[in-house]
């Protein structure tokens, strides 16, 4: 039997090649939640960012900006009568934390300020999951996904982008922030790695950080 998951909204957070999508989706599936995926194969942006990042980081940040604003505000506000959970595999504040590696001082200030405007209007959730992995296995994590256009990501790109998060997570006192760490995790294959998140997830947790391993 599912341990019960106490948190009507869930999301998912972590840094690229994290696993968030993975256990988003599981997630999902078990529990018969509304599942909210990040659109991000569409950006044609993407691909360019990757080959030219100073040329294409604005104009990239922008699109996904108003992609997950669009996306997390439709879904979010729209009434669900047959889910009662609701799972996300990103927080919409990622949109401000790889801008601020992404961008020039001066494109940040002017893209915060936006951010900041616009966030307001949608809904937190209720226990935000950081799955954090050392940049090792993030890569190589990344290599074995195989996109092509990812393959070139150096460390000290995963390296920033972790540091990012980290920052922002400090400064969350309000939010609940569940911390997993997963160097000795694997919950795609290993059937008690996935059933200990679970107990995870079905934990009452503060306000707060709190960190766990395995």
């Amino acid at each position: 039997m599912n341990p019960e998951i106490p948190y009507s909204f869930i999301a998912v957070e972590g840094n690229i090649g994290s696993g968030k999508t993975s256990l988003a989706h599981r997630l999902a599936s078990e529990y018969n939640a509304r599942l909210i995926l990040e659109e991000f194969e569409d950006n044609s942006f993407l691909p360019k960012f990757y080959e030219d990042a100073r040329r294409y980081a604005f104009p990239l940040e922008m699109s996904f900006l108003a992609a997950r604003f669009n996306q997390l505000k439709n879904q979010l506000n729209e009434q669900d009568l047959f889910h009662k959970h609701t799972i996300s595999d990103y927080l919409f504040a990622k949109c401000l934390l790889f801008s601020k590696v992404n961008l020039d001082e001066d494109e940040y200030e002017l893209y915060s300020k936006l951010f900041q405007i616009i966030q307001l209007q949608l809904r937190k959730p209720d226990l935000l999951v950081y799955l954090h992995n050392p940049v090792e296995k993030l890569l190589w994590q990344i290599h074995n996904r195989g996109r092509s256009y990812e393959q070139e990501i150096k460390p000290e790109y995963l390296e920033s982008l972790q540091e990012a998060y980290f920052d922002y997570l400090n400064q969350q006192n309000e939010q609940r922030i569940l911390i997993i760490d997963c160097s000795k995790l694997d919950y795609v294959n290993r059937p008690p790695h996935y059933d200990w998140i679970r107990e995870q997830l079905a934990r009452e947790w503060s306000p707060g950080i709190h960190t766990v391993g395995y």
